[in-house]
């Protein structure tokens, strides 16, 4: 008989919803005030020599080292996750990411020491990836391995909600800098207390993780297994199909998100010479639509399973892709702001389902690694590579559409992925899973 998966007495559900709730929003608002900031002000500061083009795309660069970090971050923290503990890791990622968010908050400029300093913006740029490559499989699994059964989607939906609230925090302090700054006082100082003010948040997160326990489901598999001795050769030799699809169907949720959120604000203020400050709103309203509809879509995957959630999900995108600029383009906030929501609706879709899906499909003994690659590693292309190459189709064509079209190429791919994985919300997490689909 299998074991459940049930919380012991010993642990509050209350406390497993806080500690993964508040670690992803922490650590998902020190990432994105870095995409922000990278489309308002790190051009001009760090590649001041650049033209406006050029220096926006090496901003956008470095905002994507951040993602060829994180695959490295999931490969370590996901090793020592499935060898030590989920919890451990989890600490550990944390202060990671806050050392390289609070360390860009005190940067000097290129002004003031000139290459040395997007040098530095790299570097701690690959710090806050690498930590938050082991921070998503970690806080996903320890709320999956606690769920009953019967509702890892919605338990699951506790770390899959901190992205959304740490956007709209992540937005509101930048606001908040905007309206009370002068446009000179915000790229002297005022776009450093985003990443300053980390360090509180940081105190917070440790707090709360320290009071939580490891998964009964991987204490249980320490018990009855041999521990991997290297979960990510492991991962490739036993679960090769299982990974690639995971990776491949995962790159839309980064793709839409990014494109959303971070492109859209270079684009509708250098290109469509829109207000940032409205701009921001918009996106934070999509981005408080997502955080409603996650929880939503996550219940709906334990009723009628991942897949078919999923599946809808790339419709969705391919559905809205060329709407999507045709509203942003209009101008005119309230058409921005359907373009965005109804985005990052689809986003929820295919994002909700798979705080569990990924968790679910690979062994105990190499979960973390298994799952943190596959969500890691999908977001070099999504994340990381969308936000130049529309940057680039712009300045090419000087249209919206082809950015359409790659959202519904990317669209179609996570289709057939999702199409050809199998299906798991009625899986038993302590078994064996196959590399194939029934």
């Amino acid at each position: 008989m299998p074991t459940t998966a049930a919380p012991p007495a010993a642990v509050p559900r209350s406390r497993i919803a806080a500690a993964t709730f508040i670690g992803t929003a922490i650590e998902f608002y020190d990432f994105y005030i870095y995409g922000t900031a990278a489309a308002l002000v790190l051009g001009h500061l760090f590649f001041p020599t650049f033209s406006a083009l050029a220096g926006t795309l090496a901003a956008f660069a470095t905002f994507g080292v951040g993602f060829v970090a994180r695959p490295v971050g999931a490969v370590v923290f996901g090793h020592f996750g499935d060898r030590i503990g989920r919890k451990t890791m989890l600490i550990v990622s944390l202060l990671t990411m806050g050392t390289g968010t609070v360390a860009i908050g005190l940067l000097p400029t290129y002004e003031t020491i000139g290459i040395g300093a997007p040098v530095l913006l790299v570097l701690c740029r690959f710090l806050q990836g690498f930590g938050l490559g082991g921070e998503w499989g970690g806080a996903v699994l320890l709320a999956t391995e606690y769920a009953p059964e019967n509702r890892r989607g919605l338990w699951s939906s506790f770390p899959q909600v901190g992205p959304a609230v740490g956007f709209v925090v992540a937005g509101t302090a930048f606001l908040v800098l905007g309206g009370t700054l002068s446009d000179a006082a915000f790229e002297s100082w005022g776009w450093r207390v985003p990443f300053l003010a980390s360090a509180l948040l940081l105190v917070v997160g440790f707090y709360v993780r320290m009071k939580i326990a490891e998964t009964p489901v991987f204490e249980k598999a320490m018990r009855e297994h041999e521990k991997s001795k290297a979960p990510i050769v492991e991962v490739i030799k036993r679960q090769p199909r299982t990974l690639v699809l995971s990776t491949c169907s995962f790159i839309l949720a980064h793709t839409l998100f990014y494109t959303i959120t971070t492109f859209s604000l270079s684009y509708g203020t250098e290109v469509l010479d829109l207000d940032k400050n409205m701009l921001i709103v918009c996106s934070m309203i999509a981005a408080a639509v997502m955080g409603v509809a996650t929880p939503v879509f996550a219940v709906l995957s334990d009723r009628v399973g991942r897949r078919r959630v999923c599946l809808g999900a790339a419709g969705l995108a391919v559905v809205w892709a060329f709407p999507l600029f045709g509203l942003i383009n209009t101008g005119h906030p309230l058409l921005i702001g359907i373009g965005m929501s109804v985005g990052m609706i689809a986003f929820a879709a295919l994002f909700a389902p798979m705080g569990a899906f990924l968790p679910e499909l690979f062994a105990t003994r190499y979960r973390y690694t298994g799952s943190s690659v596959a969500y890691n590693a999908s977001s070099i292309v999504g994340g990381g590579l969308s936000p130049i190459l529309a940057t680039q189709m712009i300045a090419s064509t000087g249209s919206s559409l082809p950015i359409s079209a790659y959202l519904v190429l990317i669209a179609l791919i996570c289709a057939v992925c999702v199409w050809f994985m199998r299906e798991t919300h009625t899986a038993d997490m302590t078994g064996e899973p196959v590399d194939s689909r029934p």
